[in-house]
């Protein structure tokens, strides 16, 4: 399998993870610590928090589909993936559909690659004049 299906296939295998709820493979795909940038703002998540977070989050994910994606490898052990995501979802009760720009970095490790660094932004204004004022 060349290197862009196999960091696609693996991609949707993370994203799958959360509609099952497959704390375990979720984690096995993961560096030891990732860097994590969304609305929310940045952090370095390790495995054990991910995991406390994926069982104790008030959200359901319920599908997904990517359009535009993207995949490059600038170093032999080192690829990239940028695409658009609608997700179907449930948060606090309320289901809701999201559209989001998401990339995320996998490193090989050892023979097997693990995701270091996930990022998504919301789609909309890229001067954010589509959200309510603060």
């Amino acid at each position: 399998m060349d290197t862009r299906s196999e960091i696609i296939d693996l991609e949707k295998r993370f994203w799958q993870t959360m509609i099952d709820r497959d704390v375990d493979t979720a984690v096995g795909l993961m560096a030891d610590h990732c860097i994590v940038t969304s609305a929310q703002g940045v952090a370095n998540i390790d495995k054990a928090t991910f995991a406390r977070m994926m069982r104790g989050g008030k959200w359901d994910l319920h599908a997904f589909w990517f359009e535009d994606v993207q995949v490059s490898s600038p170093a032999p052990d080192v690829a990239v993936i940028g695409y658009k995501v609608r997700e179907k979802l449930t948060v606090d009760g309320e289901k809701l559909t999201m559209e989001a720009a998401d990339a995320s970095t996998w490193v090989k490790h050892d023979g097997k690659w693990l995701c270091t660094l996930h990022a998504e932004s919301l789609l909309g204004d890229p001067f954010g004049r589509d959200r309510k004022a603060a």
